[in-house]
């Protein structure tokens, strides 16, 4: 039906022009309509046909296909705001989403590398990068790989955002990364040292590859400097890079575990959870907040993994844990 494309399309071109909605977000949103949209045409129905009863059918088709309760949770929430469009914009007569009963998300704990592992990776990365029997292209691209994985720890950004980066965003003489957000907004991310003269290495061996000539990009292709690197490729390197270095579960490393590590890691060190949620991006504290699970998680292991006298683990980790909590 040629309506409900015409009124999903102009709910996604308000959220990327009047809302700032970054590519990756509009890119999921789509999948999600489309879905939704589908389930419309082959029931003959338009979007302000349904009613309360049609959107528990959709639900109920969503389930019987078998989706995690998570995308289940992402594909209500997208119907929900595509409804609540219509209804502000004046395209719509009514809301059937506004008296359904929200979805509550099931909290899955990411996988979290160790410090140790995490070193492990990023030596390894850094080994090949200092090795010039490779060749000077095998090399740049070694050293392209160390100064990601490194930038990646260092800041905690996602992976769409750090292949995004121009150039310039690390200035020759500074520890920051300037960075363009939503609504075009910038802010300055802190590198520590390492990581920063990862990203002078990369630089130095590309330029000496391609004669001098220049990219827009921080992170691109050695061999055409036009071309920014892909997330397949990335995602690629860092398995390569977890198998070299011997990693348990190398098939679990991805460019977003980093991400996870760094978040990890920093609360641990005793990171304020606010600071993490300015340093993550996160729109709210609630995102923030699975690091904390996350900490008690690996306690609760340890403790069954590691005490010595300890008869019953997951009574005595959860006695440890609540006094912790108390001493606070």
């Amino acid at each position: 039906m040629r309506t409900n494309q015409r009124l999903a399309q102009l709910w996604l071109d308000a959220l990327a022009t009047e809302l700032g909605a970054a590519a990756g977000t509009i890119d999921t949103y789509t999948d999600d309509l489309n879905c939704y949209l589908a389930w419309f045409e082959e029931n003959s129905l338009g979007l302000n046909e349904v009613g309360l009863e049609q959107i528990r059918d959709y639900i109920a088709t969503l389930d019987q296909r078998g989706y995690a309760g998570s995308t289940m949770a992402r594909r209500i929430t997208v119907a929900r705001g595509l409804h609540k469009f219509l209804i502000a914009e004046e395209l719509g007569s009514r809301d059937p989403t506004s008296n359904l009963s929200s979805m509550r998300r099931s909290r899955k704990l990411p996988f979290v590398l160790s410090i140790a592992e995490t070193e492990a990776l990023l030596e390894t990365a850094h080994a090949l990068a200092a090795d010039p029997s490779v060749g000077l292209y095998r090399q740049a691209g070694y050293a392209r790989r160390a100064a990601l994985f490194e930038t990646l720890y260092a800041s905690g950004m996602r992976i769409r955002k750090a292949l995004s980066l121009p150039s310039d965003a690390a200035p020759p003489g500074t520890r920051m990364l300037l960075v363009r957000g939503k609504g075009d907004k910038q802010r300055l991310v802190p590198l520590h040292e390492r990581a920063i003269a990862a990203i002078v290495q990369w630089q130095k061996l590309a330029s000496a590859y391609s004669g001098g000539k220049l990219s827009p990009w921080l992170f691109h292709s050695v061999r055409n400097g036009t071309k920014a690197l892909t997330r397949q490729a990335a995602l690629l390197e860092i398995k390569e890079a977890a198998v070299a270095a011997g990693l348990s579960s190398p098939k679990r490393v991805s460019p977003h575990v980093l991400r996870h590590a760094f978040a990890t890691h920093m609360h641990s060190g005793g990171t304020d959870l606010r600071v993490l949620q300015e340093l993550l991006g996160h729109a709210g504290i609630e995102t923030t907040q699975i690091y904390t699970h996350l900490d008690t998680s690996r306690l609760h292991q340890m403790v069954q993994d590691l005490h010595p006298l300890n008869e019953d683990p997951n009574e005595y980790a959860t006695l440890l844990v609540n006094t912790a909590a108390n001493a606070d």
